[in-house]
């Protein structure tokens, strides 16, 4: 008798944890699916605008080789000279930047703000002296492409939601590895295999499944370092956290101005962990302004170029932008680093100030000062824009391709399965169970605290979820 009770007792227990497995699972794929109805567009436009901007040096050269082509000759002619030319071919424009030829049959470049506020690159041939032509620098498939990958052309509206979709993206990746993970035989029959003989939509569920389980941390990494330039999370948490404090810099006078100050547009051009810190100013030389004019403290300006390029050489510069004065009391800054693509080794990220009166390097921040999350941005940026190698390109191209491919298929598997001739949404259907899945409530509020806009649109969609559609479903009940 007590052995029928065992076998009774081992029966039940066997059935209320294939019920516990189903609920789980079937919850797990409604958060997944929910998650993936606004994720999947937003996944579809980082990995296509991803993909320009993968190809911007090419597309650049292609769309402006005419004022970006130089041929080599022995001796360059002094960057003082050349911004003199600069200058008198555009007497009311403002320079602020000037960057070296990346290779000895490209042009230098020097963006200059004109008095309409339009900012452009003057191409110059360093072996002459020439002006070559300009690049308008707002007429850029890049940029085109950097706007809509960041902002949508919304601007912080589109930023949130971005923010939004990359956050809830984490949670899709989460359940999605857990819907992958074998759990019965059904379930390993598609795990790490592609049966290509059982229909379509098994098919397109196992190259979704193992694709997109295979390159789970990848797609992770993309999300995590994307997140870290948002708004929220970026911006207000991780990046303000990570900045680098100014107080570090002994007797150096601050000016009212950030790093991101620096930047032209929405290029990210400064280090990620200085955008948030002020840059520092020149000290003060007031008998000395007071004693020049404006044409020769202009003249005494540029002639100092040439002596801090001399300087950056000496200090072991290669590949560079120097950012010019901005006020009487600017610096001048160079800046070799990553988050630009000026280098692809992030170990050798390097921003200096140089008071533009005596020439004394006012601050000097390289790697070894990065905190940790500065150094993930560094390097995980670099590696996000394909700026380590050619091959580092190369193996991002086929991410994108395979985050499309993850994307239309999703909604391929919906298409199949929704129910047809309905106006229904085809959710994964309930799977009821008394009880709470503790370790499943605990994964998705340890998320959402961690990424505060998926939190609130998790909180969103269950405060209509109760207030609208579960008391319209009880109605349409008691009504029948």
């Amino acid at each position: 008798m007590s052995k029928i009770n065992t076998l009774d007792h081992n029966a039940t227990a066997n059935s209320e944890a294939l019920v516990r497995s189903k609920h789980r699972y079937f919850l797990t794929w409604r958060w997944h699916f929910y998650a993936g109805l606004f994720v999947v567009p937003f996944m579809l436009m980082l990995s296509l605008t991803g993909l320009v901007m993968l190809f911007d040096d090419e597309i650049e050269f292609s769309r402006y080789q005419s004022v970006l082509e130089v041929v080599p000759q022995t001796s360059t002619v002094a960057v003082s000279t050349q911004i003199d030319n600069v200058l008198l071919a555009y007497p009311d424009a403002t320079m602020t930047q000037f960057v070296p030829a990346p290779s000895p049959d490209l042009a230098n470049r020097f963006s200059i703000t004109l008095d309409t506020g339009k900012t452009i690159f003057v191409t110059v041939n360093q072996y002459s002296g020439d002006i070559i032509g300009s690049i308008d620098r707002s007429d850029s498939w890049y940029q085109l492409a950097n706007d809509i990958h960041g902002t949508l052309l919304l601007g912080d509206w589109g930023d949130y939601l971005i923010e939004i979709a990359a956050s809830l993206g984490v949670i899709l990746l989460v359940t999605g590895v857990y819907l992958w993970i074998p759990r019965d035989k059904a379930s390993k029959a598609g795990f790490l295999h592609i049966r290509t003989t059982n229909g379509t939509r098994i098919l397109m569920r196992d190259l979704h499944a193992n694709i997109g389980g295979l390159l789970s941390f990848v797609l992770l990494f993309f999300f995590i370092s994307g997140l870290a330039w948002a708004s929220v999370w970026g911006g207000k948490f991780v990046q303000a956290w990570s900045s680098f404090p100014a107080e570090k810099w002994d007797n150096v006078p601050l000016s009212s101005q950030n790093h991101a100050s620096m930047n032209h547009g929405s290029e990210e051009e400064m280090p990620w962990n200085l955008e948030q810190t002020l840059v520092p100013k020149s000290h003060d030389h007031a008998a000395m302004l007071a004693a020049m004019s404006a044409e020769n403290m202009n003249m005494a300006s540029q002639w100092r170029v040439d002596d801090v390029l001399a300087q950056a050489k000496t200090l072991g510069f290669t590949q560079f932008k120097l950012n010019f004065p901005g006020a009487d009391t600017g610096v001048y800054t160079l800046a070799a680093n990553t988050m630009s693509g000026d280098i692809t080794d992030p170990r050798l990220d390097r921003t200096t100030h140089i008071d533009q009166y005596s020439g004394e390097v006012l601050a000097d921040v390289t790697w070894n000062e990065y905190n940790p999350m500065a150094k993930f941005m560094a390097a995980g940026i670099a590696l996000h824009q394909g700026d380590v190698s050619v091959l580092n390109k190369i193996v991002n191209v086929l991410f994108c391709l395979a985050f499309v491919f993850i994307a239309i298929s999703g909604g391929v598997m919906w298409w199949i399965r929704r129910p047809k001739g309905k106006k229904v949404l085809g959710a994964p259907p309930r799977f009821e169970h008394e009880g709470v899945w503790k370790v499943g409530l605990i994964t998705i509020l340890a998320l959402s605290v961690m990424l505060p806009l998926a939190g609130g649109t998790i909180a969103l969609v269950l405060l209509i979820d109760w207030l609208v559609i579960n008391r319209v479903s009880k109605m349409k009940v008691a009504f029948n």
